[in-house]
């Protein structure tokens, strides 16, 4: 409850400050847009609660949501904070260059708030099957909730005429989420009209505006070149403040009042045209964004304005760890990580741009304000590949000793061996998907690919060994839908790797798994029902067209968690069903028949014994479980002394045994056999009998024989040991 009333503070004080939402000048239909969001979530979750919870058992049965209500809580505060930057108009055309082609609040936040909020309903669905004391109440949830995850909804249309406000998807929503974006840019087009007309504006100042203009309007390039260079370093504020990385080609500056990382290098700029007007277009929170292009015709100098982003990965892991601390993140922030990376590769694959270079260098992180311990991911590195010495990051991190390969798929060092060192390859989404594979093993081992050693030496050798199939070691306790994802990414043949779409799909199930059950520095201690990977081919096989490269729309996120868990239901039903059928077998092949009162007695059906043999039985407990719950006397062997006839055997108490012998039996744990009147023949070995429940007739393999009440049965043993006393 405690959690809940935190997302009702968050939700207030988003409210307070939307108050205010006229006055917001860039993304001001995203921040409205996000507000309606967040009181729906807020809304919703208190009408479950109210459907499914008792306020008397908040502090016994509401467990299960305390995580789930603690992750939605930093998502809203990162919408607070979101919005509270929105509202600032300290240095106005700074934000707009940041700003102008944002998508966070898509994108990220309401990203983050869809693909978390399943876990929340789940969370309350599962607390809910067992809260009170009414039986009958407790059966009626648990058929409603049967009913709700059913095949029927498969469909996505009805899902969201269904479920679409449950989940935060009502038309309504959808709608803005499609248009937000869009309205914005219109409404930021106006506002530098609006600034450019006052006349208050410098020389640069308006020749800025010009060039927001045009690319708002789609054209990156102007007249089909990059703006002047003199409207970056003719600022007043422009400062660069010191170099990044090793190389010269990367620098951090100071402009119109806000930080930004500067690609500057010398290259005739006709022929990479095309690609630097590709990399101004892409925007996506989990790439770094190249905001702006300016050039010196005359020195052929290129400058490209890119987003500030200080620490790569490899940097942070290699600072922060120790001999006794090579695990950096806790699990669920691993995961996150890992989700960050796919979602900017897919969007970089939506858009038909191969990477070629993924590797932990090209991997930047930052700390995210209202979420302790985790990270805001970008991926870089990607684009302008044919500029001479071109560097792949823009940070330092001394990685001189670790060789490239390593990170690259099979194929691609094949084409490297047979094309020589210089030759640039031709990279696939498939080879980006192998190294993003090797990342994952880095986050969740600690350690570099391959540094245990079985793989160094020769380059050439290494090359060979990998290509062979040759992958690192996971440690004993690493989770194995992870373990399981990696080794399908870095699959020697491509068409095995899955895409990032695929992959996608697969963190964010993991993702509300975690949510669902807290790890505790014991991963290994929970494991999910049904292998993740299993999941995706299952929602493939209902879905063929989700396997591409495309980027996914944020209103089919809920969608498809709901067909993984309607996916993830039925296969563990058919594994319960085929562990069933499995004890079921068991049984039978001992002489159940779970479907039948009758069946075989295996020691009836044994060959034919001689008149005068001594047969010796043990009684053993049944593996039928409609009976492993009977208790069971301590010592169930008993001796025949009759010849052992192909015959039924009836259990039934009304039926006697013709010529049936008895003896005393004492309760030593021996048996002693009664002395027969001829020389008894060596004893025939016989296979064990399960124990008989009462009621239950034996069928032999012979019809028409005459029935016997058999001696091992509960009942005779009671008759026995009453004729003996007396």
């Amino acid at each position: 409850m405690e959690q809940f009333r935190q997302i009702g503070e968050v939700l207030g004080s988003l409210k307070a400050l939307m108050v205010l939402q006229d006055d917001i000048q860039i993304n001001q239909r995203q921040c409205c847009l996000l507000l309606d969001i967040s009181t729906l979530a807020f809304t919703t979750i208190g009408e479950e609660i109210k459907l499914n919870l008792k306020l008397e058992e908040k502090n016994t049965k509401w467990k299960p949501l305390e995580e789930p209500l603690r992750e939605l809580y930093r998502i809203l505060k990162e919408v607070e904070l979101y919005v509270r930057r929105c509202l600032d108009h300290k240095d106005w055309w700074g934000k707009v260059v940041y700003l102008h082609q944002n998508k966070d609040s898509v994108e990220f936040h309401i990203h983050n708030l869809l693909n978390h909020f399943p876990a929340v309903i789940e969370a309350i669905e599962t607390a809910g099957e067992i809260s009170g004391l009414d039986r009958q109440e407790m059966q009626r949830k648990r058929i409603m909730l049967a009913k709700k995850y059913d095949r029927c909804w498969t469909d996505p249309k009805l899902f969201q005429t269904r479920f679409g406000k449950q989940y935060l998807i009502p038309r309504e929503i959808c709608s803005k989420i499609e248009t937000a974006i869009s309205e914005d840019r219109w409404l930021l087009i106006e506002a530098i009209k609006q600034k450019k007309n006052t006349g208050s504006l410098t020389k640069n100042e308006n020749r800025l505006g010009d060039l927001l203009l045009k690319k708002l309007n789609g054209q990156e390039l102007v007249n089909g070149k990059l703006a002047p260079s003199s409207i970056l370093i003719g600022g007043e504020d422009y400062q660069v403040r010191r170099r990044l990385g090793g190389g010269s080609q990367f620098k951090e500056i100071q402009w119109l009042g806000e930080g930004f990382a500067l690609r500057h290098f010398f290259e005739n700029i006709e022929p990479l045209r095309s690609e630097i007007s590709t990399l101004l277009s892409l925007s996506h929170p989990n790439i770094v964004q190249y905001l702006c292009g300016f050039s010196d015709e005359e020195n052929k100098e290129c400058f490209l304005v890119m987003e500030l982003m200080v620490k790569d990965l490899y940097s942070h892991m290699k600072e922060s760890s120790s001999p006794r601390r090579r695990i950096l993140f806790p699990l669920p922030v691993v995961v996150d990580i890992m989700l960050q990376v796919a979602r900017g590769m897919e969007y970089l694959h939506s858009r038909k741009v191969c990477h070629g270079d993924l590797n932990p260098s090209n991997v930047y992180i930052k700390p995210r304000k209202a979420s302790e311990g985790y990270f805001h991911v970008k991926v870089s590195g990607f684009g302008l590949t044919s500029v001479e010495n071109h560097p792949s990051h823009y940070s330092s991190t001394n990685q001189n000793a670790v060789d490239p390969c390593i990170w690259h798929a099979p194929e691609v060092l094949a084409e490297k061996q047979q094309a020589g060192k210089s030759t640039i390859c031709k990279y696939t989404e498939k080879a980006d998907v192998y190294s993003f594979g090797m990342l994952c093993f880095e986050l969740l081992t600690g350690k570099l690919p391959f540094e245990d050693g079985h793989l160094q030496g020769d380059l050439s050798q290494m090359i060979k060994n990998i290509r062979a199939g040759e992958r690192p070691l996971f440690p004993f306790l690493s989770p194995k839908y992870l373990v399981n994802l990696t080794k399908k990414c870095w699959h020697t043949d491509p068409s095995y790797r899955p895409s990032f779409s695929s992959i996608c799909r697969v963190l964010r199930y993991v993702k509300k798994f975690l949510a669902m059950n807290p790890v505790d520095d014991q991963p290994d201690m929970k494991s999910p029902p049904v292998d993740y990977s299993d999941l995706e081919v299952g929602f493939l096989k209902k879905f063929p067209g989700e396997s591409s490269s495309e980027s996914t729309s944020m209103s089919q996120i809920p969608f498809q968690m709901f067909v993984y868990k309607l996916v993830e239901r039925e296969k563990t039903a058919l594994t319960i069903k085929f562990k069933n059928s499995e004890s079921a077998s068991e049984g039978a092949s001992n002489g159940w028949d779970e479907n039948n009162s009758f069946f075989e007695d295996p020691i009836l059906l044994a060959t034919d014994v001689a008149p005068d043999t001594k047969a010796v039985c043990f009684d053993v407990k049944s593996v039928c479980p409609v009976f492993s719950e009977m208790k069971m006397p301590s010592d169930l062997r008993s001796v025949r002394s009759e010849p052992a006839e192909k015959n039924h055997v009836s259990l039934d108490n009304n039926c006697e045994s013709p010529g049936k012998k008895t003896m005393s039996r004492k309760k030593t744990t021996a048996v002693r056999m009664r002395k027969a009147t001829v020389k008894p023949k060596p004893l025939t070995v016989t296979r064990s009998l399960p124990w008989n429940p009462p009621g239950y007739v034996l069928k032999g393999s012979r019809e028409g024989k005459a029935s016997c009440k058999s001696p091992l049965s509960p009942g005779n043993r009671r008759s026995f040991t009453q004729s003996t006393r007396t």
